[in-house]
């Protein structure tokens, strides 16, 4: 047994009850899921009415029911299917509105729970896992509501009522089929599981040949550069042995499956059929009454049938809601801090960072910050200078409240950050990335994700101090221009001036900066270093920077080293040290190369 049915949820008692908590979303629609479980019972009920009408007829046809003629039965007949089309149509609305707005509400409050996390949640976890328990398991749970339970109730309906049918007929006939035929079904569901498995084996087997595949025609070049052809040929050679041994075992399972099939199943219900002809030949049912009975029998089996498949669909759903109610159940990031906080209107910008410790949780042993302090007076510039990793953007994140330090204290106008109410507290920033990523809709909507009850002079306001109103006018559709996915229509000076004036509507007390102009060309970095400037003016700005010219004249430039601050000055004092770490990064930048 692989690793993957080993783990395969069970419907045990536990996993079904809390399973069922998910029914809380469909509690707004009871009266609708009632309703439908009430049709659903009267349309398999009528269902187990087609037998014997088909029985009947047999009978009259034979003229054994002198007082009914098949006229009189034809008009049952339609009756009773106008009354079933009837009664499925409003079936299935009911259904369909419980399962859509059910499982709408479902991915509402799992979206709403799963951004209110914190960062850390989203750095230990797997993206594409996470938007697979918002589609895919929550797909699952619209199939459970819409198809699968109601479809498991009336198989189990079906076969209490057919059963019961078929004891009332014939208990004797009742006996027999009841002895018999549902084992050879159970059974026969035992061996297409066994043979499905195999078929998985191949599909495995085969999906790795095809890899091997892959992976050497994406390849060619370093195979032809390593004379590796006859290499590749026997391991692709190999593997295809593999598949062919995998492929003859499911080979040898189907011929045991059609083997079981038509002599134990088809066996069964001949030996049923030549007991109920017995039975007719001797006067004790009519031929009509075995018809009906066969009919049921069939009808029984596809019902034992369907409640095994159904059961690994509820087993899968069970999974399902697992997964979903996991982050369901998970503290968002403003239930996990105290109670009563703080809530701030507009912050001044003076901030401190007191004897700073800090590790990533996800690499708790390497230790980024090692005793940081630091002091920025309101309405200061100040940049941030060091090598990669020596922990520039961790001081951000910690700024933000992305990740609270393991030691130490952040103050921001005198007071502890993390007492302050969150939401409020980060309405304060903004910040204007290296990699500026743009949301999928208009020019308008991504300026306006800064501020969304701002007005449209705001808004033009802001895009003019970002230096992007002049290109944003000469688009034939100005504002309501479509930027595309991840902002691919605009090039890279364009969307840092629309994520400028972003962060120009948004008026922060404080403005993180993170190498806002490193990867623009020297006309859009000093076109946007101008707004950046317009952006800077009058607020504490903080600024990541590897381009020194950019920062020259900040009011302080702190230099990281090894998680330490290791100088802090003005350009032209960092300088002037010589030896210094800043000394150097300069001469490395501003000193021609001589050769």
């Amino acid at each position: 047994m692989d690793q993957k049915e080993s783990t395969r949820p069970k419907l045990s008692r536990e996993s079904l009850r809390e399973a069922l908590k998910i029914f809380a979303f469909v509690k707004p629609y009871r009266w609708q899921f009632i309703a439908g479980l009430v049709l659903l019972f009267l349309s398999s009920t009528v269902f187990l009415v087609f037998p014997k009408i088909i029985g009947q007829m047999l009978d009259v046809a034979q003229g054994l029911s002198p007082n009914v003629d098949l006229w009189q039965i034809g008009m049952w007949l339609v009756g009773v299917l106008v009354f079933q089309a009837v009664v499925s149509y409003f079936r299935v609305l009911m259904f369909a509105e419980v399962s859509e707005k059910g499982t709408a509400d479902i991915r509402v409050a799992l979206y709403k729970r799963l951004i209110s996390q914190p960062i850390v949640f989203f750095e230990k976890s797997r993206v594409g896992e996470l938007v697979s328990r918002v589609t895919n398991d929550v797909e699952k749970l619209y199939n459970t509501f819409y198809f699968i339970l109601a479809e498991f109730i009336r198989q189990i309906i079906i076969l209490i009522g057919g059963i019961g049918v078929l004891l009332i007929m014939s208990p004797r006939l009742a006996g027999v089929m009841l002895a018999t035929f549902p084992l050879i079904v159970i059974g026969a569901m035992a061996f297409g599981r066994w043979v499905r498995k195999l078929s998985k084996e191949r599909q495995d087997q085969l999906g790795q040949s095809n890899t091997i595949l892959d992976e050497t025609l994406q390849s060619i070049h370093a195979v032809k550069a390593f004379t590796n052809e006859l290499f590749e040929s026997r391991r692709y050679a190999k593997s295809n042995d593999s598949v062919v041994r995998v492929s003859m075992r499911y080979a040898k399972g189907r011929a045991v499956f059609s083997v079981f099939i038509i002599t134990m199943l088809f066996g069964a219900l001949f030996f049923v059929i030549g007991y109920g002809m017995y039975m007719v030949q001797t006067g004790q049912i009519t031929a009509g009454q075995l018809i009906s009975f066969v009919t049921y029998t069939a009808i029984i089996g596809g019902a034992i049938a369907g409640l095994g498949n159904f059961y690994t669909e509820l087993v899968g759903a069970v999974g399902a809601t697992e997964r979903v109610r996991e982050i369901l159940n998970s503290q968002s990031e403003a239930e996990k801090r105290p109670a009563n906080q703080r809530v701030v209107g507009h912050l001044r910008g003076d901030v401190s960072f007191n004897n700073v410790h800090f590790a990533y949780p996800t690499r708790s042993d390497v230790e980024v910050l090692k005793g940081v302090s630091f002091d920025i007076p309101s309405g200061k510039k100040v940049a941030l200078v060091g090598q990669s990793g020596a922990g520039k953007s961790t001081l951000m994140q910690l700024l933000l409240q992305f990740h609270f330090p393991d030691q130490g204290q952040i103050l921001v106008d005198g007071h502890a950050i993390d007492n302050y109410d969150l939401e409020s507290y980060r309405q304060n920033f903004a910040i204007v990335p290296q990699e500026v990523i743009l949301f999928g809709g208009t020019i308008r909507e991504n300026i306006l994700y800064g501020k969304p009850e701002a007005t449209e002079a705001e808004i033009v306001a802001a895009a003019q101090k970002a230096n992007a109103w002049d290109f944003i006018r000469t688009f034939p559709e100005g504002l309501e221009t479509i930027v595309g996915e991840r902002g691919i229509k605009l090039s890279g000076g364009q969307r840092q001036r629309i994520a400028i004036a972003r962060a120009i509507l948004r008026d922060p007390a404080i403005l993180l900066l993170d190498e806002a102009t490193s990867s623009l060309d020297a006309e859009s970095e000093k076109t946007v270093q101008d707004a950046l400037n317009n952006l800077m003016e009058g607020r504490t700005s903080i600024i990541i920077a590897h381009r020194l010219a950019t920062i020259r004249d900040v009011d302080c430039i702190f230099v990281l080293e090894g998680g330490r601050i290791v100088e802090q000055g003005t350009h032209e004092e960092l300088s002037a040290l010589h030896n210094g770490v800043y000394s150097s990064l300069a001469k490395l930048q501003f000193e021609p190369v001589l050769g």
